[in-house]
């Protein structure tokens, strides 16, 4: 064999290290100190999406207690932290109200389908 065709293999895989491999070594560390760093008070979100403040952490049982609503507390792993929502920008964005009655905004999507339908471009 010449030396060329055994260099594609080793590129092949500096290539797959470096884009794939080292980034997943990266958030899996940034996610494990996030997780060890979690304190009573904090805002956090789960895997599944759910946001609560943590309440306690039971170290022994590696287990995190969120309140989920006023009164209202879960248990969870503490594994199932993803993030904390305390860092600008982390909240989730929420749309603004319109002042729109339904009524309306009936109307204006009647409006925008038909203006749609004689353009020829049905959705």
């Amino acid at each position: 064999m010449d030396p060329v065709s055994l260099l594609l293999p080793v590129l092949l895989i500096a290539v797959f290290y470096f884009l794939l491999i080292r980034p997943q070594q990266k958030q899996r560390r940034e996610t494990a100190e996030m997780q060890a760093k979690m304190q009573p008070g904090k805002r956090v979100m789960t895997g599944a999406g759910l946001i609560g403040t943590v309440v306690s952490i039971d170290e022994q049982n590696d287990t995190v207690e969120l309140e989920v609503a006023p009164g209202i507390t879960n248990t969870y792993v503490r594994r199932a932290i993803v993030r904390t929502m305390d860092e600008p920008g982390s909240e989730p964005e929420v749309p603004e109200a319109s002042n729109e009655s339904a009524e309306e905004t009936i109307a204006r999507l009647e409006r925008e389908a038909n203006a749609n339908k004689d353009d020829g471009r049905e959705n």
